[in-house]
């Protein structure tokens, strides 16, 4: 075999002396003048993306008895001079102090991203909408202590919850329940100003009349704008059989046999509401055109005459059947923002859809507070085996003897390293990671707590933990190397991790 050339030991190093000549002429022929200390591309970057900031409330809303939005504007005195500007779907993160215990919290921006830009006169604002959680400790707080004037600390707009036309359909089918209407907000509101081009058919659960939210506001986007349908659909309330109030008119209709803003008989279930041109419609049929023009108005309520857009009604919950019933005949995408409740609900409805699962968006699935509720826990009520099909387990090094089950303690002991400091703590195994260590007072960078965002991106040294499998972001890599997200993790046993340090 023949030896292969060094090609190293070929060069003539003397070649180079010339090269390094021609170098120091160009040096002294350069320029003096020295280089920028900051560049436009980097300056852009600040104000897109900074790492905090500094707002005060400037105007409250109070939406229902348990439900306020925020009104947030620069605090120019505090360092903040304009609020980042962002792409509609997007959330904050705020930064709290509540007696010591620092914590954070995620809230979508109903606000638009027009709305956040000063121009002339009028500063750009922010707006967040509260919902009380039953025993919740922020969004209580929030609600009884925030008030004009309150200083706040916010992070950059953050997420991944927003439209991409390279990878969604021309037509977005959102499912929203509760406060979870708050992104879809945003979005129409572009799609009013012309800032996002996309079909929206909103299909938004409440309990009844009286719990939606932002109804007004939706009723106004729709005259304004053919792309935008809103379904509202209850849960609590029941289907009035003999007749049906014209929002229109105020007048009693039978929304099958008369238009209520005419009076002239018409078969609703060939009618198309947008346009009055008549189509096929009705249960279980779609929109006749991509922008979803037509909708079946059999089992609706309150379609104000058929011509006009504004808000309709379906009763019960939202199904696989209700999203067909909607949903246009070619490709669309579902957006879902809600409790978790919903999501476990509406996954199982949407395998019937057979949709590509590029077409399926979720938005944060949100904190969780009991890990023995999680399926695929160890002991959960219908786990086969030990390690069923919901269970994402990770084993790092092998625990310290000492290392007890939590099935054999009511608590585990977490010894957390943050830069060169070390200290153990101890917590309820049924709370997370992250849910301990702030409880013991320390800080740990997050920001969405749902795995998603990768703050909380933390080294398990030793120990075994339990992650839910749809709250599992991790790459391959983190999986492989036993990288965890304190935020969605739960301590099977005692721990060691690597932390890093609150920004």
């Amino acid at each position: 075999m023949k030896k292969p050339k060094n090609y190293i030991k070929s060069l003539n190093p003397l070649k180079f002396v010339s090269v390094m000549r021609e170098r120091v002429k160009r040096f002294k022929k350069g320029a003096i003048t020295p280089l920028p200390r900051r560049y436009p591309v980097n300056e852009l970057a600040r104000k897109l993306h900074p790492k905090k900031q500094y707002v005060k409330i400037a105007a409250i809303t109070e939406r229902a008895p348990d439900c306020k939005t925020f009104t947030f504007v620069a605090d120019k005195e505090r360092g903040t001079q304009e609020l980042a500007y962002f792409a509609s779907g997007r959330y904050v993160t705020v930064f709290l102090n509540i007696e010591g215990l620092r914590i954070t919290r995620a809230y979508s921006l109903c606000s638009s991203p027009k709305e956040s830009l000063t121009t002339g006169d009028r500063d750009g604002f922010y707006q967040i909408t509260v919902k009380a959680v039953g025993g919740g400790l922020v969004s209580n707080y929030i609600l009884e202590n925030w008030e004009v004037g309150t200083k706040v600390e916010l992070s950059a707009p953050e997420g991944q919850f927003d439209y991409v036309y390279l990878r969604d359909a021309p037509t977005v089918v959102c499912l929203a329940g509760g406060s979870g209407i708050t992104p879809f907000l945003s979005m129409a509101k572009s799609i009013c100003g012309g800032d996002e081009d996309f079909n929206m058919i909103l299909l938004y659960g409440s309990r009844n009349k009286d719990s939606i939210l932002f109804k007004q506001e939706f009723d106004e986007l729709q005259k304004k704008n053919h792309r935008i349908r809103v379904v509202h659909v209850l849960s609590d309330e029941k289907v009035e059989e003999s007749s049906k109030v014209d929002a229109h008119t105020g007048g009693d209709v039978d929304a099958s046999k008369g238009d209520a803003s005419t009076g002239a008989n018409i078969d609703a279930s060939k009618m198309d509401v947008h346009t009055g041109a008549g189509v096929e419609t009705g249960a279980g049929a779609v929109p006749s055109s991509e922008n979803a023009a037509s909708f079946g108005a059999a089992g609706l309520e309150s379609t104000a005459g058929f011509g006009e857009n504004v808000a309709r009604f379906e009763y019960g919950f939202i199904t696989a059947d209700l999203i067909k019933k909607y949903a246009p005949s070619s490709d669309f995408s579902v957006f879902l923002c809600g409790p978790q409740a919903m999501y476990n609900f509406l996954d199982k409805e949407l395998q019937k859809l057979n949709l590509p699962k590029k077409y399926i968006r979720h938005e944060m699935f949100g904190e969780i507070h009991s890990a023995k509720t999680q399926e695929g826990y160890p002991g959960f009520e219908g786990n086969a085996g030990e390690n069923p099909a919901g269970a994402n387990t990770t084993v790092a090094a092998e625990p310290n003897p000492s290392t007890k089950n939590e099935n054999q303690s009511s608590q585990v002991a977490i010894t957390i390293t943050i830069c060169d400091e070390t200290k153990t703590v101890y917590g309820n195994p049924d709370d997370t990671i992250l849910q301990i260590l702030e409880k013991n007072g320390i800080a740990v960078p997050s920001r969405c707590r749902s795995g998603e965002c990768g703050w909380c991106h933390s080294y398990l040294k030793s120990g075994k933990v339990f992650v839910p499998k749809k709250m599992d972001y991790r790459r391959k890599a983190d999986l492989k190397y036993g990288f965890i997200h304190p935020c969605c993790t739960f301590a099977l046993s005692d721990l060691e991790i690597d932390v890093p340090p609150q920004i």
